[in-house]
């Protein structure tokens, strides 16, 4: 990995620590927190440490970190409680609803999700 830790987005400062954060999880990989602007009832983002814009610029080797994600994103969904079920979103590029250019997983819940998402 090039550069700073996380890159230099609002994730990357929030990874280093620059900006105060509460983390659910935190281990070599990925951060999660809870969304600054909850769509949900639990609204919360997993965060890989390594700077990726975009899923469409992810390499093969960031498989296994990719996968990582999910699965930290299940342990936290379980963690605050949502047994009922959740939906996981990764938005990809302006037209996907992606606004900071490091990928992230949210995780929202405590609600029934509608069909379509908009």
């Amino acid at each position: 990995m090039a550069g700073e830790a996380g890159g230099d987005t609002v994730f990357g400062k929030i990874i280093r620590k620059e900006i105060p954060c509460e983390f659910i999880h935190e281990d070599d990989k990925c951060v999660a927190f809870k969304d600054m602007a909850p769509q949900a009832p639990v609204h919360f983002l997993v965060v890989p440490k390594k700077p990726i814009s975009h899923l469409s610029k992810a390499e093969d080797s960031d498989a296994e970190l990719l996968g990582h994600l999910m699965i930290i994103g299940k342990k936290c969904a379980a963690k605050l409680g949502l047994s009922n079920g959740y939906r996981l979103v990764l938005n990809e590029g302006r037209d996907g609803g992606q606004s900071v250019f490091h990928i992230h997983l949210h995780v929202l819940g405590g609600r029934q999700m509608e069909w379509p998402p908009g």
